[in-house]
């Protein structure tokens, strides 16, 4: 692996990507598998090694696997990813005081829809 300037920074991005990946694999709302491709491309970058440990996870390496070949993610999951954005920004949105602040969670949460929606693949 060639030696750059930025190499200890992608390691050091990795690392922190698995353990908030390993925390979101524990947590119900927070997500896990985006966590483990970004530590994947930190990897990439980095560490050849923990890259393929990243890729030979159980469970979570699949899905890395997947996402990096194109073929998106299955459409119970997309169903599942939508649902909990909807319900966090209503509930976000309803606990928030000003205007302002519900507007902006509600548009992020419209945002964040659309684009899980349109734009990442689905697998059927």
């Amino acid at each position: 692996m060639k030696s750059s300037p930025f190499r200890w920074l992608y390691f050091s991005a990795g690392w922190l990507c698995v353990g908030l990946g390993f925390l979101g694999a524990i947590l119900p709302v927070m997500p896990s598998t985006v966590f483990f491709i970004m530590a994947a491309a930190c990897f990439a970058r980095s560490s050849p090694r923990f890259e393929a440990w990243v890729l030979n996870l159980p469970g979570v390496g699949v899905m890395v696997q997947d996402y990096r070949a194109g073929k998106g993610i299955p459409q119970r999951t997309k169903v599942m990813i939508v649902t909990i954005i909807f319900m966090s920004c209503a509930l976000s949105a309803w606990r928030a005081p000003p205007i302002i602040a519900k507007a902006s969670v509600v548009a992020l949460g419209v945002v964040g829809i659309w684009f899980v929606w349109s734009r990442v693949p689905t697998r059927l």
